[in-house]
């Protein structure tokens, strides 16, 4: 039985956390390191991370320390870990600490190493386009992303999947990935593989500003840029709905490119142009336009496309930028 140490934060941490807690032949979960309670929500009310919440579930110790201060090596020794098992926890470790372990760090990263080292590695591979990605195990090293890889899967991306969607599912999958993986080094059935040298795409963390959408380029573009932020930190653009009136942010929350066999589809439209029909909304991009299908206006809440419009009070020349 492997003694391991979870460190995660957020809620797609948490079924590899399930997992290990759940494999109690191969595993003893014997503390789950996290970030500190953070302000939550419009009252800013200090909350638990949903690792912590799911330790707590699960009756596991948890520890909320820096890793960065001193007292934290001798904290993790008490645990008795002799390996430790992370996913997104949010914290670069020191060489000290990666040392404090007999068998090391793993971390289970969202992408096939060494393409998309970095923060968002499934946002980036849906906006760039990829068709397949995956998830890997590797030991950690001061190096971004760059240990030693101990296991890897694939998936093929959906036509319209967001990030959302596909984190959701390689979470799932790369809890059992972890599992095996850990175990697999336990009884010395694996030996890492370092990873190749080469110039790869690094997944740089999307911003807000990052997120808003472009429409003077090809719809298959558009259409990725928007599954890519959704739902984080989520696609947006300023819409003008009359030429007197100020602009409001609406928030894009499902589209996709428009069925060009349909009669009713706006062939006219210039990028950012709106076109409302019966049961559809349009927007042109540089090519085929954009059918919006969800959104949230500035101050509203979610609703269908077609229903926003009815009630938007959209002047002919509305656009989006």
């Amino acid at each position: 039985m492997v003694k391991v140490l979870f460190a995660g934060t957020p809620d797609v941490a948490v079924p590899a956390l399930r997992a290990l807690a759940g494999d109690a032949e191969h595993f003893e979960v014997v503390a789950v390191l996290t970030r500190p309670d953070a302000p939550t929500g419009r009252g800013r009310r200090l909350m638990p991370s949903p690792v912590k919440q799911a330790a707590m579930e699960l009756g596991l110790p948890v520890i909320e320390s820096d890793p960065g201060e001193e007292t934290f090596i001798a904290e993790l020794a008490a645990t008795g870990a002799e390996a430790a098992a992370v996913v997104a926890y949010g914290r670069l470790l020191k060489q000290d600490v990666l040392d404090a372990l007999p068998m090391g760090w793993y971390n289970l990263h969202f992408s096939l190493l060494p393409q998309w080292r970095g923060a968002a590695p499934v946002q980036r591979a849906i906006w760039a386009g990829d068709d397949v990605t995956g998830a890997t195990v590797f030991r950690i090293t001061r190096g971004m992303d760059a240990g030693p890889i101990l296991a890897q899967s694939t998936v093929s991306i959906g036509a319209h999947e967001t990030s959302g969607e596909l984190l959701a599912r390689l979470a799932e999958d790369g809890s059992h990935l972890l599992a095996s993986a850990l175990l697999g080094m336990a009884e010395g059935r694996i030996v890492p593989v370092e990873q190749p040298q080469g110039a790869y795409e690094k997944a740089e963390k999307i911003t807000v500003e990052d997120a808003r959408i472009r429409f003077d380029v090809p719809v298959f573009a558009v259409d990725r840029q928007i599954r890519a932020c959704t739902p984080n930190p989520g696609a947006w653009c300023e819409l003008h709905a009359q030429d007197d009136a100020e602009p409001v942010v609406l928030h894009v929350l499902s589209a996709r490119p428009a069925d060009m066999t349909h009669p009713a589809v706006p062939t006219d439209l210039k990028p950012g142009m709106l076109r409302v029909g019966k049961k559809n909304v349009w927007v042109g991009t540089a090519s085929d336009p954009l059918e919006l299908t969800e959104v949230k206006a500035q101050g509203k809440k979610a609703m269908r496309a077609a229903d926003w419009a009815r009630g938007a009070r959209l002047g002919e020349a509305a656009y989006c930028d």
